[in-house]
């Protein structure tokens, strides 16, 4: 069963709109936007999500982490008074928080249902694994305050569906219905609202059925070659796999299928 999760960090102590829960049965670790009705992301918040994520990637006991939501919307975005606020120091630091689901080493999945706004894009787009309930909206709405996106949403998204489809979404602030975004290659799955959670279930079940150290290397390898040429990111995958070679998990994996049996991963 899940229960509460609390941080040994004295800045995680009071987390700022969202909570956290581990569920140790399942190897999974859950976090939680919980500002309904909006779910508005406050600036402290990307701090402190940014250290939950770091945290948790070292927890042991944590297989895969989802990112999901209270509510009918995942999030509409971020605090706008926050960035006339902040500093510009503080600022810069924004696409740094952000990004750290996709620094995480272990798989991270998020469940989009509703509004999914600006920096909840963002931070969704940063996911391994996106799951999209019907109800879904992607955008990123900054071109109707003078902005651009600041937290990686349009680099991200240029290198999913190209410069053509994110110069629609961008400069249009053009609302992206979730079925639309699953033709387009942004969402993974895409499910009735009523099948987003069992649905989410089901991926963390099927993830955990894998070896953490071959999933984690493989993570790492698919984001250090995304930017890197084809010579370069086949030479570096066959470096992964020779390191691989030498696990634990791999010679359990070899045995188990010659015996005709479920693998028994440790992680080593």
């Amino acid at each position: 069963m899940p229960f509460p999760c609390t941080f040994a960090d004295p800045r995680l102590t009071s987390l700022d709109g969202f909570h956290v829960e581990r569920d140790e049965g399942h190897e999974r670790a859950d976090i939680i936007l919980d500002r309904p009705p909006y779910n508005v992301v406050s600036m402290p918040e990307r701090d402190q999500l940014r250290l939950v994520f770091e945290a948790l990637d070292e927890d042991e006991r944590v297989r895969v982490i989802v990112v999901r939501s209270v509510g009918e919307h995942f999030s509409s975005g971020g605090n706008i008074g926050g960035f006339m606020e902040a500093t510009p120091e503080k600022v810069s630091k924004l696409a740094w928080n952000i990004a750290s689901p996709a620094r995480c080493a272990k798989p991270v999945i998020v469940a989009n249902r509703g509004y999914c706004f600006g920096v909840g894009f963002e931070l969704s787009l940063a996911c391994d694994f996106r799951i999209a309930s019907e109800t879904a909206l992607y955008a990123l709405p900054e071109q109707k305050l003078g902005q651009i996106p600041g937290s990686g949403g349009s680099a991200r998204l240029q290198k999913m569906i190209g410069i053509t489809r994110t110069k629609d979404i961008v400069m249009r602030s053009k609302r992206i219905p979730a079925r639309q975004a699953f033709d387009w290659g942004i969402v993974t799955e895409c499910v009735p609202d009523a099948e987003l959670e069992n649905a989410t279930d089901k991926l963390v079940a099927e993830l955990r059925t894998f070896a953490p150290l071959a999933q984690r290397t493989v993570k790492k390898l698919l984001n250090d070659t995304e930017d890197s040429t084809l010579a370069i990111a086949i030479e570096l995958e066959g470096h992964c796999y020779s390191r691989l070679r030498q696990s634990e998990d791999f010679k359990e994996g070899v045995e188990a299928f010659n015996g005709k049996r479920p693998p028994k991963f440790v992680g080593r």
